[in-house]
């Protein structure tokens, strides 16, 4: 094997393994919903809270991304944040009530926005031409992980109880951190310098709008299907089946993007495709959820799958360096997360209110049909960012 291809393997290892660990602090919590309410007392508001929370810290340090990656070498950032989430993930199997709970998702919030944020701009500068592949590659990973959480989550906890449930996922991020440590060498630069997030350009807006309430979408589904189906009558064991099944179909969506991408110049038609999928599964999801759960949880995964690369890497096609990629995704990612950080939370209050997700799948179809028209807009000539 030549040298080239080992490092494109190395790399495509290396991106799937950090990505794997972006997760799983959200993903293992909404399968034990019930068993934490009984636990520390938490209701529905307070359970969404424990994904809005690491979504919002997402949000507001991916704002600060420029400048921290100004500052901070790619390859250190992610290192601190893998840290994070190690620390954070680990510290719960010390945890008996609500609030140190919630301190562990915001601290675990912040390792994520770090790495969404540089990851980005490090593929960008390390791979030029393929940067749209090996973002797939990031996404698939990050669906993974979440894919793996949502199915163990529930059998840990019946066998060593909540704490280790939630805590296990700190050993594949410290696994990463020393895989990173030695693999990333290859790889490592010392970009620094930084623009200004593009506040002026009415483009940057609409792209951020986009990426928030697609990734919104990702959010509520996330938090909150397997509750819908335990509200159905089924056992919190399949519910979180279900979520592992529809995370799994994320993971294949991904990896189908990271293939045909390149087929696909112009964005549109693949996103036209994706949220019509979305839009698809939230109807079977309101009226017909039990009758063809597996169909209503598959199509919901290959569409939500496949919309969170392909948002980066619309983003990504309209940045031509790493110092744009890095100001742009951070604007994108950090409004745009702070869009999605509502869903859950909006949702766990609909169900305190209505006892019921109803409600809220109906709000996510309307803004899939805003998703609509954005994404027509995404011309790969006519659509450009002011820096």
């Amino acid at each position: 094997m030549s040298k080239s291809i080992y490092n494109r393997w190395l790399l495509a290892i290396i991106t799937i393994i950090i990505g794997l660990n972006l997760r799983p602090i959200m993903a293992s919590i909404s399968p034990i919903v019930p068993v934490l309410q009984n636990a520390i007392g938490i209701n529905n508001q307070t359970a969404g809270l424990l994904t809005t929370l690491p979504v919002a810290m997402m949000g507001c340090f991916a704002l600060l991304g420029s400048r921290f990656q100004a500052r901070v070498d790619e390859y250190e950032g992610v290192l601190f944040g893998l840290l994070a989430i190690a620390v954070s993930c680990g510290s719960r199997l010390f945890i008996h009530s609500t609030l140190p709970i919630l301190v562990t998702s915001i601290v675990g919030g912040v390792g994520i926005a770090i790495i969404q944020t540089l990851m980005p701009a490090y593929l960008k500068r390390v791979t030029t031409n393929n940067a749209s592949i090996y973002m797939g590659l990031f996404t698939t990973g990050i669906m993974g992980g979440a894919a793996i959480s949502a199915a163990s989550s529930s059998p840990l906890e019946e066998v060593f109880g909540w704490n280790f449930a939630l805590s296990v996922m700190a050993i594949p991020a410290l696994f990463a951190i020393i895989f990173c440590f030695f693999g990333m060498q290859r790889f490592k630069s010392n970009s620094k310098g930084y623009l200004p997030l593009p506040l002026g350009s009415k483009n940057a807006w609409l792209l951020m709008l986009f990426f928030g309430i697609g990734t919104g979408a990702y959010t509520l589904v996330l938090a909150w299907l397997p509750l819908n189906y335990t509200q159905l009558g089924w056992s919190r064991n399949t519910s979180g089946a279900l979520l592992s099944i529809l995370t799994v179909a994320e993971v294949v969506a991904g990896i189908l993007v990271s293939i045909f991408i390149k087929k696909f110049p112009d964005r549109r038609k693949p996103l036209f495709t994706t949220l019509l999928l979305i839009l698809i599964g939230l109807l079977l999801l309101i009226y017909v959820p039990s009758k063809h759960p597996l169909l209503t949880v598959i199509t919901l995964g290959l569409g939500i799958g496949a919309l969170f690369p392909l948002s980066l890497i619309v983003a990504l096609d309209y940045s031509s360096d790493s110092k744009q990629a890095v100001s742009l995704l951070a604007f994108v990612q950090g409004g745009g997360y702070l869009i999605a950080s509502t869903f859950p939370f909006m949702a766990g209050a609909l169900i305190d209110a209505s006892s019921n997700l109803t409600n809220a799948w109906i709000g996510m179809i309307v803004g899939v049909l805003l998703l609509l028209g954005i994404c027509m807009k995404f011309s790969p000539k006519g659509f450009s960012i002011q820096y």
